[in-house]
């Protein structure tokens, strides 16, 4: 489960994305309640963004990968294709393995978008509420799928920057738990065992 101090390039970067990945390359980790760069806000007002044709059709045979393995987690038929297509193009997004994000996603909520930990994180990435304070618009959701994705993964990312592409550390960092491994193993485990 995640903490307070937890929890966000590709050759289709939209403007947004590219002022973020640029923030982010200089930037130190945030500080609960410190004020975050506009580039980073407006990237998280963005949820309804336009991607590429050459990303949409990537998607394709990812889906077709990953569908059936999701299919152990309980989620509905229906509702599989939706989920990994906002999965693939938010890590797009946001310059991370989408398969990472699912290992991330099975870890935190089991893919459960209205999960709650009992340190109150919410929703599929398990995204902290003090987030939507410090990046978000003022009455987002954390369970609404789409808008928790686009957190988790714009944290994650900013955290793996802050570490220079070091994904134990920045998976680390999104957990609350620095300078430890167990939670990246954890992760890279069920990478390695369901996504892979």
């Amino acid at each position: 489960m995640s903490c307070p101090g937890a929890k966000g390039s590709s050759a289709s970067l939209t403007s947004a994305a590219l002022a973020l990945v640029c923030w982010m390359v200089s930037a130190s980790p945030p500080v609960f309640g410190a004020t975050l760069p506009s580039s980073l806000r407006f990237t998280l007002e963005d949820a309804t963004e336009r991607h590429s044709p050459f990303l949409q059709q990537s998607t394709g045979p990812w889906l077709e990968r990953m569908e059936p393995r999701l299919g152990r987690f309980a989620v509905i038929r229906s509702q599989r294709g939706e989920l990994l297509h906002h999965v693939y193009q938010e890590a797009h997004l946001a310059g991370l393995p989408p398969s990472l994000v699912l290992a991330l996603i099975e870890v935190e909520s089991a893919f459960q978008p209205d999960a709650v930990s009992s340190a109150g994180a919410v929703g599929l990435m398990q995204i902290m509420p003090f987030w939507v304070r410090e990046l978000g618009l003022p009455a987002d959701d954390l369970k609404d799928p789409v808008r928790n994705l686009r957190y988790g993964c714009t944290i994650l990312a900013h955290y793996l920057a802050v570490e220079k592409g070091d994904f134990t550390r920045a998976l680390a960092r999104y957990n609350g738990s620095l300078g430890e491994t167990w939670y990246p193993e954890r992760i890279l485990g069920a990478w390695r065992q369901h996504w892979r």
